[in-house]
């Protein structure tokens, strides 16, 4: 753990506002910021999050910050609603990037248009308030790949989170100027995600939790928190065989430019 302490690490995904938190959320913001996780950056879900994660941000400021906008598995018939409070809270300027947006085709697809509409929609917010976007994709790779490319901009950069995908899909991202997302899926065994990225340079990487979800080996199949971030980043290091110390400040650095953190 002491030699956790001296990395500055970043989260750049982690949902540590919902209710899988709720008896112990002060206590796992602190033991991830005692195991050297400076920052916790949090997707918004839809409005039925923004209450949860804006109160986590008012109780850590320094280290909780929010992003805002439209997850694809919550665009439904009220869409425009939706993206309407989007836009309205973007305007306060309290915000570090958009997200989460994307697509979602694996569990359902009646939405599939609409899904379009809204990713577009967002990542053209995105440009107007010059912010970084959080992009979720399953099922979805090429959807969103070509969406992307046809609103790309100097204006428009961010992060494929949770990326699990192909060299060839790694590659377009990265194409593009976007970064990879990389979480515990890592760690799993049978992943392949290790092959993928021991030949992509880190300048390419973010590390990320996605809280609760998606925890890594030792502690796969239990609740993902974001202390946990240093197993994914000792990972990386194993499969590229390089220090620990370097994944954390190229990664770190990464994050701070995409999301203009402070990184002390």
């Amino acid at each position: 753990m002491d030699y956790f302490c001296r990395m500055i690490l970043v989260d750049t995904h982690t949902h540590l506002y919902l209710e899988q938190f709720e008896d112990d959320r002060r206590e796992v913001v602190e033991s991830a910021m005692k195991a050297g996780v400076k920052n916790m950056l949090l997707p918004n879900i839809d409005s039925g999050s923004m209450d949860a994660m804006n109160k986590l941000q008012e109780q850590f400021p320094a280290s909780c910050l929010p992003m805002m906008g439209l997850h694809p598995t919550s665009v439904k018939e009220d869409y425009q609603h939706e993206l309407k409070l989007v836009e309205e809270e973007l305007k306060t300027g309290k915000y570090i990037a958009v997200g989460e947006i994307g697509m979602d085709l694996y569990w359902d697809k009646s939405f599939r248009d609409q899904q379009e509409v809204v990713l577009r929609k967002q990542l053209q917010l995105a440009k107007e308030f010059k912010l970084p976007v959080s992009i979720h994709t399953r099922e979805a790779f090429d959807e969103i790949h070509r969406v992307v490319k046809e609103e790309l901009s100097d204006d428009l950069a961010g992060i494929f989170h949770c990326f699990t995908g192909t060299s060839d899909e790694a590659d377009k991202i990265i194409d593009i100027g976007f970064k990879l997302g990389i979480g515990g899926v890592v760690t799993f065994r049978n992943s392949k995600l290790g092959e993928v990225i021991r030949n992509i340079s880190l300048e390419h990487l973010v590390l990320e939790t996605d809280s609760p979800f998606l925890t890594p080996v030792p502690y796969r199949g239990k609740r993902n928190q974001s202390s946990y971030l240093t197993y994914i980043a000792e990972k990386i290091a194993e499969v590229k065989g390089i220090d620990m110390q370097e994944v954390a400040e190229i990664t770190t650095y990464n994050a701070s430019a995409i999301f203009k953190l402070e990184i002390n």
